[in-house]
């Protein structure tokens, strides 16, 4: 992916399958991005389950964005812990470490450069959010085995936590566990498209079932969500994606009470803020249209079309600030995250030279 300021610049991943040609996705910015992604002086990390790569953005010493990109298997959920980034694949979750020192800069741009270093193999667990504990302990959403879980040394995953309503462990996506919001260092909140015990079932009340359950208390404190993902704890409020609507909603957590702050054209996965500022995905229908979804219904009643996009939402207007829109082959994205500090970042793709090549020393202590 090649550096712009704003306009276009052209995408080409690779597809993996045999005599698959490269597709090619356009990317846009809004005109204030690089001013915004300048001042806030911080990179973004975004992912594409669909395309199967994680992305990283950031700016060049003259000011033109620099979109990074490497191939994970259906890459979904990024969390970003100091130095480190925690990212959950088809069947692992990777440990990218970032080699530079401070001060450091390799080929004369990228501030950081994350080398693989660790993967946690689980199988297919359909893992969509995760996070890392206070104590260094990662937690993450078995969407396949309907629980909270964590990683085992010798085995797929550790199971922490089911909601209630689920009667036993199986692979089989029954309530559609998607996303995981954590508070004082603990997981706390957890969002799920319906109560199904079943196999699927989930699917069936797509439009009006989802939750978001106090998994400390083991209890529902919002319902009559459409598909909600991504639930956050932020500023004493807590936040939820309204996926099949296509809100942002802030939840007072004391009433329970649901205030819609932005609406967005697209499906939206993956919440991050910085400041006064939110970050979402939004990706395209799969089929053309978002049926039976509220959704469909809001963008019409806007007369708007859905996009493809990473938008930086204002908390203060509700308004959308800046925007990446993606064009072409990568219609859905998944998760992305905030990198407070890092001006550009980069990093080693899998067996790649660079990472046979690359050996770095471990000098403290």
């Amino acid at each position: 992916m090649s550096n712009s300021t704003t306009g276009e610049t052209a995408a080409k991943p690779t597809e993996t399958s045999a005599g698959a040609q490269e597709q090619q996705t356009n990317v846009s910015l809004s005109r204030g991005f690089v001013n915004w992604m300048e001042t806030a002086q911080c990179s973004l990390a975004f992912t594409s389950y669909q395309s199967g790569q994680l992305f990283l953005v950031g700016l060049t010493g003259d000011r033109k964005t620099s979109i990074h990109q490497t191939n994970f298997t259906r890459a979904m959920g990024i969390t970003i812990a100091g130095q480190r980034i925690l990212l959950a694949s088809d069947t692992a979750i990777w440990r990218l470490e970032n080699i530079l020192g401070p001060g450091q800069v390799a080929n004369n741009v990228h501030d950081r450069m994350y080398m693989p270093r660790a993967a946690s193999y689980t199988g297919d667990l359909d893992i969509h959010e995760l996070a890392v504990r206070d104590d260094g302990q990662i937690v993450f959403i078995n969407t396949k085995f309907s629980c909270l879980a964590t990683l085992s040394p010798t085995h797929s995953f550790r199971p922490l936590w089911k909601p209630s309503f689920i009667s036993k462990l199986v692979p089989e996506d029954r309530c559609h566990l998607n996303g995981l919001a954590m508070q004082n260092g603990r997981a706390r909140y957890v969002t799920a498209i319906s109560r199904s015990d079943s196999v699927g079932g989930w699917r069936d009340r797509r439009w009006e079932g989802g939750m978001i359950i106090d998994i400390t208390e083991d209890k529902v404190v919002v319902e009559d969500l459409s598909m909600p993902h991504s639930p956050r704890f932020h500023d004493g409020a807590l936040w939820v994606l309204d996926s099949g609507r296509g809100f942002l909603v802030r939840i007072d957590p004391k009433t329970n009470e649901k205030q819609n702050i932005a609406f967005c054209p697209g499906f939206l996965r993956g919440l991050s803020f910085f400041g006064r500022f939110a970050l979402v995905t939004a990706s395209l229908p799969r089929d053309g249209l978002f049926k039976d979804l509220p959704l469909q219904v809001n963008l019409e009643t806007r007369d708007a079309e859905p996009r493809c996009a990473i938008y930086i939402i204002d908390l203060h207007t509700g308004g959308i600030a800046e925007w990446i829109e993606l064009r072409g082959h990568i219609t859905e994205l998944f998760d992305v995250a905030v990198m407070p500090g890092c001006r550009c970042p980069s990093s080693v793709p899998l067996n790649s030279p660079n990472m046979a090549s690359l050996i770095t020393i471990d000098t403290d202590g």
